[in-house]
Protein backbone atom coordinates (compact mmCIF):
# COMPACT_ATOMS: atom_id res chain seq x y z
CA UNK A 1 0.00 0.00 0.00
CA UNK A 2 1.21 3.10 -0.78
CA UNK A 3 1.90 6.06 1.85
CA UNK A 4 -0.97 8.70 0.77
CA UNK A 5 -3.21 5.26 0.64
CA UNK A 6 -2.22 4.49 4.06
CA UNK A 7 -2.49 8.27 5.29
CA UNK A 8 -5.62 8.19 3.93
CA UNK A 9 -7.21 4.96 5.40
CA UNK A 10 -5.44 6.39 8.85
CA UNK A 11 -7.99 9.43 8.34
CA UNK A 12 -10.78 7.69 7.38
CA UNK A 13 -11.07 4.99 10.67
CA UNK A 14 -13.65 6.84 12.26
CA UNK A 15 -15.85 6.87 9.12
CA UNK A 16 -18.73 4.57 9.47
CA UNK A 17 -19.93 3.20 6.12
CA UNK A 18 -22.83 5.38 7.00
CA UNK A 19 -20.93 8.36 6.33
CA UNK A 20 -20.84 9.94 9.95
CA UNK A 21 -18.17 11.03 11.59
CA UNK A 22 -17.34 9.88 15.08
CA UNK A 23 -15.14 12.34 17.25
CA UNK A 24 -11.73 10.60 17.84
CA UNK A 25 -12.73 10.53 21.31
CA UNK A 26 -15.40 8.22 21.21
CA UNK A 27 -13.29 6.05 19.49
CA UNK A 28 -12.08 2.99 22.37
CA UNK A 29 -8.45 1.92 22.81
CA UNK A 30 -7.31 -0.77 20.51
CA UNK A 31 -8.61 -4.35 21.83
CA UNK A 32 -6.36 -7.19 22.81
CA UNK A 33 -6.59 -9.31 19.89
CA UNK A 34 -4.79 -12.12 22.18
CA UNK A 35 -6.51 -15.48 22.33
CA UNK A 36 -9.40 -14.44 19.80
CA UNK A 37 -9.82 -15.87 16.31
CA UNK A 38 -12.13 -14.03 13.93
CA UNK A 39 -14.10 -15.71 11.69
CA UNK A 40 -17.75 -14.45 9.97
CA UNK A 41 -20.66 -15.73 9.29
CA UNK A 42 -23.13 -14.81 6.52
CA UNK A 43 -26.87 -16.09 6.39
CA UNK A 44 -27.79 -16.19 3.12
CA UNK A 45 -31.71 -16.14 3.67
CA UNK A 46 -30.88 -12.31 4.67
CA UNK A 47 -28.62 -11.00 1.55
CA UNK A 48 -30.69 -9.54 -0.61
CA UNK A 49 -28.21 -9.06 -3.01
CA UNK A 50 -27.99 -5.33 -2.74
CA UNK A 51 -24.16 -4.70 -2.87
CA UNK A 52 -23.96 -2.08 -0.47
CA UNK A 53 -21.33 -4.72 1.36
CA UNK A 54 -19.09 -4.56 -2.54
CA UNK A 55 -19.80 -0.11 -2.12
CA UNK A 56 -18.68 0.80 1.07
CA UNK A 57 -15.73 -2.16 1.23
CA UNK A 58 -14.99 -0.33 -1.82
CA UNK A 59 -15.27 3.37 -0.31
CA UNK A 60 -13.14 1.99 2.36
CA UNK A 61 -10.04 0.40 1.26
CA UNK A 62 -9.91 2.31 -1.99
CA UNK A 63 -8.94 -0.68 -4.77
CA UNK A 64 -8.50 0.41 -7.98
CA UNK A 65 -11.85 0.82 -10.35
CA UNK A 66 -13.42 -2.82 -11.15
CA UNK A 67 -11.51 -4.70 -8.70
CA UNK A 68 -13.25 -5.54 -5.42
CA UNK A 69 -12.53 -7.37 -1.82
CA UNK A 70 -15.59 -8.46 -1.66
CA UNK A 71 -18.65 -8.66 -3.67
CA UNK A 72 -22.02 -10.35 -3.99
CA UNK A 73 -22.06 -12.80 -6.94
CA UNK A 74 -26.03 -13.58 -8.26
CA UNK A 75 -26.62 -16.74 -10.04
CA UNK A 76 -29.62 -18.74 -11.16
CA UNK A 77 -29.77 -22.10 -9.91
CA UNK A 78 -32.23 -24.56 -11.57
CA UNK A 79 -33.85 -26.45 -8.08
CA UNK A 80 -35.71 -29.67 -9.07
CA UNK A 81 -39.43 -29.96 -9.19
CA UNK A 82 -39.33 -26.02 -10.12
CA UNK A 83 -39.55 -24.73 -13.24
CA UNK A 84 -38.28 -21.35 -12.85
CA UNK A 85 -34.51 -20.94 -11.34
CA UNK A 86 -34.06 -19.94 -8.13
CA UNK A 87 -31.60 -16.45 -7.91
CA UNK A 88 -29.20 -16.96 -5.44
CA UNK A 89 -27.13 -14.35 -3.86
CA UNK A 90 -24.06 -15.43 -2.37
CA UNK A 91 -21.26 -12.95 -0.95
CA UNK A 92 -17.33 -13.79 -1.86
CA UNK A 93 -14.29 -12.51 0.20
CA UNK A 94 -10.78 -14.25 1.54
CA UNK A 95 -11.99 -16.89 3.86
CA UNK A 96 -9.23 -16.42 6.31
CA UNK A 97 -8.27 -20.08 6.13
CA UNK A 98 -7.30 -21.79 9.59
CA UNK A 99 -4.83 -23.44 6.82
CA UNK A 100 -4.24 -20.81 4.53
CA UNK A 101 -2.76 -22.13 1.25
CA UNK A 102 -1.53 -19.03 0.21
CA UNK A 103 1.24 -18.07 3.27
CA UNK A 104 3.32 -21.47 2.02
CA UNK A 105 3.78 -20.07 -1.81
CA UNK A 106 4.83 -16.50 -0.76
CA UNK A 107 8.81 -16.53 -1.73
CA UNK A 108 8.68 -12.95 0.50
CA UNK A 109 6.48 -13.77 3.34
CA UNK A 110 4.26 -10.94 2.70
CA UNK A 111 1.70 -12.82 3.49
CA UNK A 112 1.34 -14.17 6.86
CA UNK A 113 -1.51 -14.72 9.46
CA UNK A 114 -1.72 -13.02 12.37
CA UNK A 115 -2.34 -14.67 16.08
CA UNK A 116 -5.67 -13.52 15.36
CA UNK A 117 -6.66 -15.32 12.32
CA UNK A 118 -6.67 -12.73 10.25
CA UNK A 119 -4.39 -12.70 7.24
CA UNK A 120 -3.04 -10.01 5.65
CA UNK A 121 -0.48 -8.68 2.99
CA UNK A 122 2.60 -6.48 3.84
CA UNK A 123 2.91 -4.41 0.53
CA UNK A 124 6.55 -3.51 1.44
CA UNK A 125 7.37 -6.91 1.23
CA UNK A 126 4.79 -8.68 -1.82
CA UNK A 127 6.83 -8.46 -4.97
CA UNK A 128 3.61 -9.18 -7.03
CA UNK A 129 4.82 -12.88 -8.09
CA UNK A 130 0.91 -13.55 -8.37
CA UNK A 131 1.64 -16.56 -6.55
CA UNK A 132 -1.00 -16.66 -3.75
CA UNK A 133 -3.24 -15.91 -6.36
CA UNK A 134 -3.24 -18.80 -8.08
CA UNK A 135 -3.04 -20.73 -4.50
CA UNK A 136 -5.93 -19.08 -3.35
CA UNK A 137 -9.14 -21.95 -4.10
CA UNK A 138 -11.29 -19.13 -3.55
CA UNK A 139 -10.91 -16.38 -6.22
CA UNK A 140 -10.04 -13.44 -3.05
CA UNK A 141 -7.06 -12.32 -3.89
CA UNK A 142 -5.90 -10.18 -7.11
CA UNK A 143 -2.80 -8.13 -7.93
CA UNK A 144 -3.87 -4.66 -7.56
CA UNK A 145 -3.63 -2.44 -10.78
CA UNK A 146 -2.40 0.57 -8.64
CA UNK A 147 -0.03 -1.08 -6.27
CA UNK A 148 1.24 -4.27 -8.10
CA UNK A 149 0.88 -5.91 -5.24
CA UNK A 150 -1.40 -9.12 -3.73
CA UNK A 151 -4.79 -7.39 -2.66
CA UNK A 152 -7.51 -8.92 -0.50
CA UNK A 153 -10.23 -8.50 2.03
CA UNK A 154 -8.64 -7.99 6.03
CA UNK A 155 -11.83 -7.56 7.76
CA UNK A 156 -10.97 -4.27 7.84
CA UNK A 157 -8.77 -5.10 10.30
CA UNK A 158 -7.69 -1.16 10.43
CA UNK A 159 -10.83 -0.83 11.82
CA UNK A 160 -11.53 -3.85 14.04
CA UNK A 161 -8.23 -2.47 16.01
CA UNK A 162 -10.10 1.07 16.90
CA UNK A 163 -13.20 -0.93 18.14
CA UNK A 164 -15.21 -0.82 14.51
CA UNK A 165 -16.63 -3.30 12.29
CA UNK A 166 -15.73 -4.23 9.12
CA UNK A 167 -17.21 -1.85 6.70
CA UNK A 168 -19.16 -4.50 4.65
CA UNK A 169 -20.84 -6.02 8.47
CA UNK A 170 -21.74 -1.91 9.29
CA UNK A 171 -23.12 -1.47 5.98
CA UNK A 172 -25.28 -4.53 5.52
CA UNK A 173 -29.16 -3.36 5.45
CA UNK A 174 -30.33 -6.85 6.11
CA UNK A 175 -27.62 -7.96 8.87
CA UNK A 176 -26.44 -11.03 6.81
CA UNK A 177 -22.86 -10.33 7.84
CA UNK A 178 -22.16 -10.91 11.11
CA UNK A 179 -18.15 -10.70 12.48
CA UNK A 180 -16.72 -12.28 15.89
CA UNK A 181 -14.40 -13.96 17.99
CA UNK A 182 -15.04 -17.64 17.22
CA UNK A 183 -13.48 -18.28 20.76
CA UNK A 184 -15.69 -16.13 22.66
CA UNK A 185 -18.62 -18.19 23.12
CA UNK A 186 -20.95 -15.77 24.00
CA UNK A 187 -20.20 -13.93 20.48
CA UNK A 188 -22.92 -13.45 18.18
CA UNK A 189 -20.79 -15.53 15.74
CA UNK A 190 -20.42 -18.11 17.58
CA UNK A 191 -23.41 -18.68 18.72
CA UNK A 192 -24.61 -18.64 15.39
CA UNK A 193 -22.40 -21.19 14.56
CA UNK A 194 -24.10 -23.42 17.30
CA UNK A 195 -27.66 -22.54 17.23
CA UNK A 196 -27.36 -23.34 12.93
CA UNK A 197 -24.78 -26.34 13.51
CA UNK A 198 -26.89 -28.25 11.15
CA UNK A 199 -27.01 -25.50 8.73
CA UNK A 200 -23.43 -24.43 8.36
CA UNK A 201 -21.46 -24.93 5.46
CA UNK A 202 -18.37 -23.30 3.83
CA UNK A 203 -16.76 -22.74 0.62
CA UNK A 204 -14.83 -25.94 -1.24
CA UNK A 205 -14.75 -28.21 2.31
CA UNK A 206 -12.60 -30.99 0.34
CA UNK A 207 -9.83 -28.43 0.13
CA UNK A 208 -8.50 -28.40 3.78
CA UNK A 209 -8.04 -24.91 4.02
CA UNK A 210 -10.79 -24.64 7.09
CA UNK A 211 -12.78 -21.34 5.95
CA UNK A 212 -13.68 -19.36 8.59
CA UNK A 213 -16.00 -17.73 6.66
CA UNK A 214 -19.60 -19.59 7.53
CA UNK A 215 -22.40 -19.70 5.45
CA UNK A 216 -25.71 -19.94 6.87
CA UNK A 217 -28.20 -21.97 4.24
CA UNK A 218 -25.50 -22.47 1.50
CA UNK A 219 -26.97 -25.05 -0.99
CA UNK A 220 -25.23 -27.89 -1.87
CA UNK A 221 -24.78 -26.61 -5.47
CA UNK A 222 -21.77 -24.23 -4.26
CA UNK A 223 -19.91 -26.54 -1.69
CA UNK A 224 -16.72 -27.62 -4.17
CA UNK A 225 -17.97 -25.47 -7.23
CA UNK A 226 -19.82 -22.78 -8.70
CA UNK A 227 -22.41 -24.21 -9.78
CA UNK A 228 -25.43 -21.94 -11.49
CA UNK A 229 -25.97 -19.48 -14.38
CA UNK A 230 -24.55 -16.13 -13.57
CA UNK A 231 -26.60 -13.73 -12.71
CA UNK A 232 -26.22 -9.49 -13.20
CA UNK A 233 -23.73 -9.04 -10.36
CA UNK A 234 -21.65 -12.46 -11.15
CA UNK A 235 -18.74 -12.94 -13.52
CA UNK A 236 -18.75 -15.48 -16.24
CA UNK A 237 -17.03 -17.96 -13.88
CA UNK A 238 -15.74 -18.84 -10.42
Amino acid sequence: MDTSKRQFLKKMTGLTAGASLIPVTQVQAAPDTSGKRYGMVIDLRKCIGCQACTVSCSMENLPPVGQFRTTVQQYEVQVENHDIPTQVMLPRLCNHCANPPCIPVCPTQATYQRDDGIVVVDNQQCVGCAYCVQACPYDARFINHDTQTADKCTFCVHRLEVGLLPACVESCVGGARIIGDLNDPGSQARRLLTDHADDIKVLKPEQGTSPQVYYIGLGDEFLERIDGQPGLWSPSHA
